[in-house]
């Protein structure tokens, strides 16, 4: 028999536990006639309500159910990264507890793994119930990042995959501080098949994803997979010292043949702002990827276990 692991990041998300474990069990009956075993692996991810006991709950009546739960919030990255070391699966699927990643598609997921497979992937073809402005900026961060990365990043992916035990081991050998999962997910290759679904909103609870959560998290993104910023910063810096050279031609010119010190100073006070905030947006650039570098270096754990259970 081989072993299926789904791993379920969890934040805050009491009502949705024991409703995802039913709807994964409906595929039960599959799993089995392939010979394959199952492992559920809740992760807590410090949550303030109830959502540990109800795991506890599930795991007095299925011994296939087992949790980690954070000393506090460390955020939905690191949950991903502790299941997929929890996992001892041959197979291992990430998941959302909020069922947004319908548990029906995995029989279609494992059909392809016994193709020949590597991964399977899915992403949403629409973004029905989500607000115009976060729909529009999630599509332009897409657009940005395959400009600006060499590393493949689907728009609308999901964390929703079946992945092997060789991509999972490629996976946990980048033990990266600073974690953008979908860029880890493209960065490691290997061969992955796309399957996509129309968006479903999830039955209960509220998103822990607000527009300014997403916005911090798109910045981890261009940070860990493109230096092309700090790039773009360097040409900024050499082009406005090359406008600043040619205003003092100028300006010593305007000087000798009109003799007028005073003429064009509300001009060259917006240029002297312009080129202040084009110097901070820079130094905020540099800013960015100095203190990913920092919170690399400090080698601080990616999360502290409170219960293994």
């Amino acid at each position: 028999m081989s072993l299926l692991s789904v791993v379920v990041p969890c934040y805050n998300e009491e009502e949705n536990i024991e409703d995802f474990y039913h709807e994964l069990l409906k595929n039960e009956s599959f799993f089995k006639e392939k010979e394959v075993d199952l492992e559920i692996i809740y992760v807590d991810d410090g949550s303030k309500d109830a959502t540990v006991s109800e795991v506890k709950k599930l795991m007095n009546k299925d011994e296939r159910v087992h949790m980690l739960s954070f000393s506090r919030n460390f955020g939905k990255e690191a949950a991903i990264y502790a299941g997929l070391r929890k996992a001892k699966g041959d197979y291992v699927s990430l998941m959302d507890v909020d069922l947004q990643d319908p548990p029906a598609l995995l029989p279609e997921m494992f059909s392809y793994i016994e193709q020949g497979y590597d991964s399977v992937a899915t992403r949403r073809v629409d973004r029905k119930g989500e607000p115009p402005v976060r729909s529009f900026f999630a599509r332009l961060f897409y657009r940005l990042m395959n400009k600006i990365s060499k590393t493949e990043i689907v728009d609308g992916a999901r964390d929703y995959r079946l992945m092997t035990r060789q991509v999972v081991d490629a996976i946990l050998s980048m033990t990266e501080y600073n974690r953008f999962t979908k860029g880890i997910f493209g960065w490691v290759g290997y061969q992955t098949k796309w399957i996509e679904f129309e968006n479903i909103e999830r039955r209960k609870g509220e998103t822990k994803w607000s527009f300014w959560k997403l916005f911090l998290y798109s910045i981890d993104g261009i940070t860990a997979f493109s230096t092309v910023p700090l790039a773009i910063a360097s040409i900024m810096g050499v082009l406005f010292c090359f406008v600043a050279f040619l205003l003092i031609v100028i300006t010593i010119v305007r000087k000798l043949l009109f003799g007028d010190p005073t003429a064009g100073w509300p001009s060259l006070v917006c240029i002297i702002s312009l080129v202040s905030g084009v110097q901070l947006f820079c130094m905020g650039i540099i800013g960015q990827y100095l203190s990913k570098t920092y919170m690399e270096v400090k080698k601080r754990p990616i999360y502290l276990i409170k219960e293994d259970i």
